[in-house]
């Protein structure tokens, strides 16, 4: 992550402290670096405290220690103040500390008025810089560590089920190949002593972004400043991460439940981010294919619109994570990235009909690309959209953060300036080099698996029934093609295994 040091002019004359961290204009890696935007006359102060580790950094055997540290700190209680206590302080603040944990960046976040910028930050300061590391907390946050990972994730979030078992078949054996949250298994085994002594290790100068925005004292960001000043000097460095694996055909995971409706996500890694220059061509193309909860998306208008099968269909050039509203979140950037679609909830009875049809929808958009009227549509679209991302003191301040991870200055205002010169032939050359349809990672989550697989592998035909009697000839015709729209699943590609047995152990489970 490339690090810099931004001041506000009120507060340059106080920065001393932050001053003597810049040896010949280049950031010493072991110290902190920062991101500072002061909003004169805003009443509210954002923190954003940016870690440079993830689940990525999870020793093997140990997965899922990254995220029960950060938890213990963001969900416990400090030195001098137990968690019970923090809540009632913070309650008539309207305050509280949020933690996001992925692959390879960690962040605490907060918003606070700033009447009450000097108790909040009081606080926390003393959660980060001197946890408490009670035995009682611990053994809370890992119990609810281990129920969501038992107990939620499998039962009654098949969105993020999907998504994750997507994440084990595309990363096995690569440090992005577990969940956060980590395994049963590694989770029983995880230690106090182990909490503290990896706390110890990553919790260091060098690994931390100080980010601040709004109306706080121009003297505030090199108290902050100094008071992280205390942990240890050094950093971790970036992962060497191994080349990303691509599948070979049709890979196909099914984890089987009692559930009335298929979730399905697919998908396959890809050599491109948002540093990329070919990453604003590829973009629109998705954003016409399907962005994120949007009526523009191909995928949205042909499965839920057209047919009515499910609540949404979309497509995603990069990781994506919902934050406010529709809109992407920030701090989850990574060397490596994806492209996914995901689909659901479907009707059990549908779902061998519309893998057939998203993998159709897919194919057209490879081989044909997209129609002009299209690309104006979509590229206008995002122009716009994207404008909407960073509507709060905190959404601006994690963009700020993610440009400089990809080598921008203000990634947002890079896209106002690229897209417009992104040219329709521009948009399908990419389509054409960085997608395909016949190598792809799938992971369904659904009911009476073993008849589902014997349909695929046998390329069954897979009509499709409505509870309108009244859908339109030109759809009905469209059906009777993609019905019989050939998938070419080998037997030894498709694996089954009950939902239960997932995130027990390292790793995607035994097939049944």
């Amino acid at each position: 992550m490339r690090k810099n040091i931004k001041y506000s002019l009120l507060g340059v004359l106080t920065l001393g402290l932050a001053l003597t961290m810049l040896s010949c204009g280049k950031v010493n890696p072991n110290k902190l670096s920062s991101e500072f935007l002061h909003r004169e006359g805003n009443p509210f102060v954002s923190f954003r405290i940016l870690l440079d580790i993830g689940s990525a950094n999870d020793p093997a055997g140990k997965e899922g220690l990254c995220q029960l540290t950060l938890n213990l700190l963001a969900n416990g209680g400090s030195k001098s103040l137990t968690f019970k206590e923090i809540q009632k302080k913070f309650y008539p603040m309207a305050a509280s500390v949020g933690l996001r944990v992925d692959k390879e960046m960690s962040v605490f976040s907060g918003t606070v008025h700033v009447d009450n910028l000097e108790k909040y930050y009081a606080i926390f300061k003393g959660m980060l810089l001197e946890p408490g590391f009670r035995e009682e907390d611990f053994k809370r946050i890992k119990t609810n560590q281990l129920n969501f990972l038992e107990r939620s994730l499998v039962s009654n979030r098949d969105e993020q089920f999907g998504k994750e078992i997507l994440n084990l078949m595309m990363y096995e054996g690569h440090p992005y190949g577990h969940y956060q949250s980590g395994t049963v298994e590694t989770l029983k085994a995880l230690t106090l002593g182990e909490i503290k002594a990896f706390y110890k290790e990553q919790f260091v100068q060098g690994n931390i972004t100080i980010g601040l925005a709004g109306g706080y004292p121009s003297d505030f960001p090199a108290k902050v400043m100094q008071d992280f000043s205390s942990l240890p000097e050094g950093h971790t460095p970036q992962l060497s991460l191994p080349e990303q694996r691509m599948p070979s055909g049709l890979e196909i995971v099914i984890a089987e439940k009692k559930t009335p409706a298929t979730a399905m996500s697919m998908g396959f890694p890809v050599s491109i981010s948002k540093a990329d220059d070919d990453y604003f061509a590829l973009w629109i193309a998705i954003a016409h294919f399907g962005e994120h909860r949007q009526h523009l998306s191909l995928l949205f208008q042909k499965i839920r619109e057209e047919r009515g099968q499910n609540y949404g269909d979309y497509a995603y050039a990069d990781h994506f994570i919902q934050g406010s509203k529709k809109f992407p979140a920030q701090n989850y950037c990574r060397q490596q990235q994806y492209f996914s679609i995901w689909i659901r909830p479907l009707a059990n009875s549908n779902r061998h009909f519309v893998l057939r049809q998203a993998l159709r929808e897919l194919k057209k958009l490879v081989e044909e690309g997209i129609p002009e009227e299209r690309f104006e549509f979509a590229r206008t679209y995002l122009l716009n959209y994207t404008k909407l991302y960073a509507q709060t003191l905190s959404e601006i301040l994690g963009w700020k953060m993610d440009s400089k991870y990809y080598g921008y200055k203000d990634f947002l205002a890079e896209a106002q300036r690229r897209l417009p010169k992104i040219t329709h032939e521009d948009v399908n050359r990419a389509i054409k080099k960085y997608l395909n349809f016949e190598n792809l990672y799938i992971a369904l989550i659904t009911d009476d698996a073993e008849s589902l697989k014997n349909d695929i592998i046998a390329n069954a035909p897979s009509p499709i029934t409505y509870a309108n009697p009244n859908m339109p000839a030109r759809i009905l015709e469209e059906d009777k093609i993609i019905q019989v729209f050939p998938l070419d699943f080998k037997p030894e590609k498709v694996r089954l295994a009950p939902a239960t047995d997932f995130f027990q152990k390292a790793g995607l489970p035994k097939s049944s």
